[in-house]
């Protein structure tokens, strides 16, 4: 009888400490699942496909300042997301052409849903390819407002900006613009 009780008591206190311990690791496993699905798409890693719209415009100097703004926006999970998108990337250059101050206003947080409205409005859900474009045709944008192609010879232009490149992504189309557009 003796041993029996001395056998209850150990496994009592081994279930009971496997419990604690059982339950420090869920909690740990939940810390770092709720860390990981808070980041967002824009948190996945993968270096083997090949990059998405907002990995493509951060490894490109020429358009630095519209991924700061894209990120004051809160745009970067919409646009790592699988699309496809269409954007009107404007270059650091454009965004230079800008009354003196207008950047640096935008990205006041104060001011993230005029900047949001004005970065939707360069963005197209869908894939447009400048072949594919016609004359006069107009696009309505995220933010629901239209850009309009015009077409002289070979070039292409979205509000009367001349498309300058154009890059492939994973989730969607990058054309390079030298302007700003704004919406009316």
């Amino acid at each position: 009888m003796k041993k029996t009780i001395q056998f209850i008591l150990v496994v009592g206190l081994v279930t009971a400490f496997g419990c604690k311990q059982n339950t420090e690791v869920a909690t740990e496993t939940e810390t770092e699942s709720t860390t990981t699905e808070s980041v967002g798409q824009s948190g996945v890693q993968d270096d083997a496909s090949s990059p998405n719209i907002v990995r493509v415009a951060s490894g490109s100097k020429d358009h630095s300042t519209l991924v700061t703004a894209v990120k004051a926006a809160g745009l970067v999970d919409a646009l790592s997301n699988a699309g496809p998108f269409t954007v009107f990337a404007p270059t650091n250059a454009a965004f230079d052409k800008l009354p003196k101050g207008t950047v640096e206003g935008l990205l006041k947080p104060e001011k993230k849903d005029d900047l949001k409205n004005i970065l939707e409005y360069h963005t197209y859900v869908g894939n447009l390819k400048s072949e594919y474009m016609e004359d006069g045709k107009e696009y309505e944008m995220v933010n629901a407002g239209k850009v309009k192609i015009t077409k002289v010879g070979d070039k292409v232009f979205v509000n009367g900006s001349e498309i300058l490149a154009t890059t492939p992504t994973s989730n969607g189309m990058i054309h390079v613009i030298n302007d700003v557009l704004l919406p009316k």
